[in-house]
């Protein structure tokens, strides 16, 4: 179970994902300040709610000042709190002459909920929380994240151009380096996954608990794929270089990763590296609840337009990719033995 109380990447990929927020404000017995387009709860509303005194949320407040700001906790004052006085006077009893409110948006009231250790309804609350978003996401990607990127629009392009990269690095491999064809191309594939993001093709099926006749390239999102077929071009064109440096002598599998090696140092490859250790690294926390721990340091929160991305209204839908583009994907699936 996910610790919502020591991550704030963990807690922001849950207030940055709209559908679950809808999700979890139904699902709540909970009622705020409607005022205009917003929900709204004081300082005390929250306490009360959460069963602590004010002088607790005060503290967090201090505390996570930038954080539940930055997710709709406000103080009002000037001609803003007269125009929150005025529509809610029946609702609020505010002193007549305090000169500032501090107000909670629903996500800066959950943002709290998430932080608060002293309150035993904040922890009941954690746990539907993470159950709503678990079964929010699910549900909206058709009951399963193992193939979440394919709901990407962007996905079957990139797939489909992808397979054409991968014959040119296949075939450059077949031709000038030395070794076994199934073994050679396992170990190199191996080195290039190994230097883009930190795990052999085994390592990472553990990670995503892949089956055998899974491929792992299958898996990947479209910006990983996009970044590992660049790197296969390139590895695949050095190679060729290098025969032919060599007088047509085939490579060894030392050779190549050295030309591996130099590639992921090239500075014109590390903000492809860094983007798809990044996107791999978070969206499989989120989506997968799958931990690359080699890739911790890239970790960050999905955004909103992440989540519209592959459950939301930006996305595909995932029976209907199958069956618009069941060709392509037999091909792909058939394209090659290897990852």
């Amino acid at each position: 179970m996910k610790d919502l109380t020591a991550s704030n990447i963990e807690r922001q990929n849950v207030l940055n994902n709209n559908y679950a927020l809808q999700a979890i404000q139904e699902n709540l017995d909970v009622t705020g300040l409607q005022f205009h387009d917003q929900v709204l709860f004081t300082t005390k509303m929250v306490a009360d709610f959460y069963g602590v005194d004010e002088r607790t949320i005060k503290r967090y407040v201090r505390k996570y000042g930038d954080e539940l700001r930055a997710n709709g906790y406000f103080l009002s004052q000037g001609n803003s709190l007269k125009e929150i006085k005025l529509h809610l006077v029946r609702d609020i009893n505010v002193p007549k002459f305090t000169r500032q409110l501090g107000l909670f948006s629903f996500r800066a009231f959950l943002n709290i909920g998430m932080l608060l250790t002293e309150s035993e309804k904040a922890k009941q609350l954690r746990t539907r929380i993470l159950d709503i978003v678990i079964a929010t996401i699910n549900g909206r990607a058709g009951g399963g994240t193992k193939y979440i990127n394919w709901r990407d629009r962007d996905y079957i392009p990139t797939a489909i151009r992808s397979e054409n990269y991968r014959k040119i690095f296949t075939q450059a491999v077949g031709k000038y380096v030395d070794g076994i064809p199934t073994y050679k191309y396992e170990q190199i594939t191996d080195l290039i996954y190994k230097a883009v993001f930190r795990e052999n093709a085994k390592e990472y099926r553990v990670v995503l608990r892949l089956q055998n006749e899974e491929n792992v390239r299958h898996t990947l999102y479209s910006e990983v794929l996009l970044c590992i077929s660049s790197f296969e071009t390139g590895v695949a064109h050095q190679i060729e270089r290098q025969y032919l440096e060599n007088g047509s002598q085939q490579l060894t599998i030392d050779e190549v990763k050295s030309i591996i090696d130099n590639l992921a140092a090239a500075p014109m490859m590390e903000p492809f590296i860094t983007d798809a250790r990044a996107k791999m690294a978070s969206r499989d926390v989120a989506f997968r609840d799958a931990w690359h721990g080699n890739l911790a340091e890239y970790l960050q929160a999905v955004s909103p337009d992440e989540f519209d991305k592959f459950i939301g209204d930006a996305s595909i839908d995932f029976d209907n990719i199958i069956e618009a583009n069941r060709a392509v994907l037999k091909r792909l699936k058939q394209a090659d033995g290897d990852e």
